[in-house]
């Protein structure tokens, strides 16, 4: 995806890239994944706790749709009997819904819709590549229809932008059967800064100072 405030932009500054186009048009697959997570599990001793998928950038990028990383990643976690917590703006999470079922039926798995907003167009452009609101929605429907426990992540919260459409989304998503909601205030680190202050001036030029004045005011002056 190539949304405008990812937090995982700086991982490519890190490995010499552009946190800019770079991230947007290349990605790092891990093919040996599932096998390395499979001998990870299968070690002596090891404790099982939460593993999160989606924590840096999401687990079903466009990519997925041909690789199956993911998708094998969670039949090593079903096999093993691991619990797994997922965190996604794709409507592609759909498609493992045999996969996670199966873990559903063993209390071991929870799904997460990432929605920033139920505006098509602005989501559009501040998410470009990224399921619609109305398909995250879906998919939300259609896990609790399957018994995948569902939830919503209203993230992230951008004051001026978006901020006043949380009751909607939480409304939305309680319909289509989500059990839990969370929200998360928008953070720009490092790189991120600059490069969501130009999408600003370049998308909303009208809103563009006020919105990071009121970021100033939210982070303490920072």
């Amino acid at each position: 995806h190539g949304c405008a405030y990812c937090y995982a932009r700086p991982t490519h500054a890190f490995l010499g890239l552009s946190p800019g186009q770079d991230f947007e048009s290349r990605i790092y697959a891990k093919h040996d994944a599932p096998s390395q997570l499979a001998l990870e599990l299968a070690k002596p001793g090891y404790q099982p706790r939460m593993i999160a998928l989606g924590t840096n950038t999401d687990p079903y990028q466009p990519v997925e749709r041909r690789l199956e990383l993911t998708r094998d990643i969670l039949s090593v976690l079903s096999d093993f009997h691991h619990p797994v917590g997922i965190v996604t703006k794709s409507y592609l999470v759909t498609r493992d819904i045999d996969v996670l079922s199966s873990l559903a039926e063993r209390n071991l798995v929870k799904v997460i819709l990432s929605v920033t907003s139920l505006d098509r167009e602005l989501s559009r452009r501040l998410e470009p590549r990224a399921s619609t609101p109305a398909k995250r929605l879906d998919a939300i429907r259609e896990l609790s229809a399957a018994g995948i426990p569902a939830g919503v992540n209203f993230a992230p919260v951008i004051p001026a932008l978006n901020e006043t459409e949380l009751e909607a989304i939480f409304e939305a998503a309680s319909e289509a059967g989500a059990v839990e909601a969370g929200y998360i205030l928008l953070r720009l680190p490092l790189e991120i800064k600059v490069l969501f202050e130009e999408w600003l001036h370049l998308h909303l030029p009208d809103r563009a100072d006020h919105v990071m004045s009121r970021m100033r005011d939210m982070h303490g002056g920072r």
